[in-house]
């Protein structure tokens, strides 16, 4: 492959990068397990309750179309914030081992 990249006149550097200091590893790791795991976590419950409470209303008002259209909302909010809450965890994993640091430190709650 370096020969074909030479060929057309392509210099290519391989280099690591820069090691992250064990202090940013740290920092990271203590702003994840001690302040956005818990406020996800909470976040995520208060996202399951109103999802269920969509279901609740969509499922106890059969004669009422407002309510069951209030219901179907709250499903879809419900739904979507707990999306939003797991998605978020994704990047805080990639956060965490793109720095290198600890895997163990992303506690999911």
């Amino acid at each position: 492959m370096e020969n074909l990249l030479s060929l057309f006149g392509i210099r290519t550097a391989f280099a690591a990068p820069p090691p992250v200091p064990s202090t940013v590893k740290t920092f990271i790791g203590k702003v994840s397990t001690e302040i956005l795991n818990p406020i996800i976590a909470i976040l995520f419950a208060v996202a399951s309750l109103y999802f269920l409470y969509g279901i609740a209303l969509y499922i106890w008002s059969p004669d009422n179309e407002e309510a069951r259209e209030n219901g179907r909302v709250g499903m879809m909010y419900g739904i979507i914030g707990m999306f939003v809450m797991v998605s978020v965890f994704g990047i805080l994993k990639f956060i965490i081992n793109t720095t290198g640091a600890d895997t163990n430190l992303i506690n999911y709650v």
